[in-house]
Parts: C-alpha cells; structure tokens; sequence
C-alpha cells in the first residue's frame, strides 16, 4: 500500500508515523523560565543524534497554531532545559504531567514528583528518573508555525547509581534502568524487557562463513 504524504493532512501524517516508527524513546522535558515558573511534560518525538557534540533533538509541537507549548516557549527563553528518561516505575506520573494543564500550574508537584539540582543548568532533573541529561539548546529549527525541532547539547548527565556497573569505562546497566517507551496509538506503550542478542558481523567473520 502507497501513502501519499502530500495528498494526506497532518494528522493522517501523524498517524502513519506513529504506527510504524516503534518504539519510541520519551523525552521527559523540565523546564523553568525567567521568573523561575518549572514545567515538565513528555515528548515522543525524541532521540540522541551525536555524541561529538552530544545532541538530544526533540520534536515540540503546539496545542494550536503560534503556540509552542510551555516546553518550547522555556527553551526559547532560557536556553536551558533537562531530558529526563522514563521508567516503568514512574510511567503513571509521566502520564499526569502530558495533561494540558495551565502555565502557572507545576506539573511535577500535581504528579507528586521530586526534584533534585542540576549541575550546569538552571532546571532540576526529576529524582524519580533513572537518566537525566542536562542540555543547553544548541539550534532552534522552526518547521511550520506550530511545530519546532530543538537540538540540546548534552553538558551532564546523571545516572542511578544502581545502575552504574562501571564509571570509569562508562558501562551502564541499561536493563536495570527499566525504560518503556512509546508505541502506536494513543495510550500505547512498550517495555525494554524482551530483548534478544545479535553480534555485528565482521568482514573477516563473513568471509570465512561464505
């Protein structure tokens, strides 16, 4: 079946995309702005691009046309921003900070979540995530009126410490974090538990199979 994605609207689009691009990572976004007012929510569109310099790339999107949600408009203001990732122990508090709540309404205190400092940025990270990645915003690019890509260089990055097998090699016990992530629909969600092993193949290996 062909989809023409200039003959479809943007939800259709939408759609589409998620059905098919799965699963995928959340970006669990604190932000403050100038006056110091926090906001969290999560974002789907969402994945790590580089590692020299390390970059985050987020999709926001508006809840209307002109409006970058809370999330952009902070990043826009401040520069700053922390990419929490989620675990199945705090999926349902993830959930409570995506409801469209007012700006002056604190997100993470009605999810009942914590916060700890930050340690080269502004915004706190959230104690209840496993992975915190302090960012400064590198680019904003502008899709369309309602719609923004923000890449973040990395400048920290906090990890459970139970989940820490090796500082000094940078080995992560990566199961042990216990992240889910988005799937299809609304709602929808997967965990990272049935995983299975595949080695890269060398040119050597493969030629000694053929």
């Amino acid at each position: 079946m062909l989809f023409d994605f200039d003959a479809l609207t943007a939800q259709e689009r939408y759609k589409l995309l998620v059905a098919t691009v799965a699963p995928r990572p959340i970006a669990w976004v604190v932000t403050q702005d100038a006056n110091g007012v926090l906001n969290a929510a999560p974002y789907s569109f969402f994945n790590a691009f580089a590692n020299d310099p390390a970059v985050l790339v987020i999709g926001i999107g508006g809840r209307k046309p002109g409006d970058a949600k809370d999330t952009g408009a902070n990043i826009r203001e401040t520069g700053q921003f922390v990419v929490n990732l989620v675990s199945e122990d705090n999926a349902q508090q993830m959930n409570i900070t995506s409801i469209d709540f007012p700006p002056d309404v604190d997100e993470l205190a009605e999810a009942g979540l914590t916060t700890l400092p930050s340690t080269k940025v502004k915004p706190p990270r959230i104690a209840e995530s496993p992975v915190a990645y302090e960012c400064e915003r590198l680019v904003n690019l502008d899709i369309n009126n309602d719609r923004t890509l923000v890449l973040g260089r990395v400048v920290a990055m906090h990890v459970r410490d139970d989940c820490v097998m090796n500082a000094e090699r940078c080995y992560i016990d990566t199961p042990k974090l216990g992240l889910i992530g988005r799937m299809h629909g609304a709602g929808w969600y997967t965990r990272t538990t049935d995983r299975f092993e595949m080695p890269r193949i060398s040119v050597a290996d493969w030629k000694r199979r053929t």
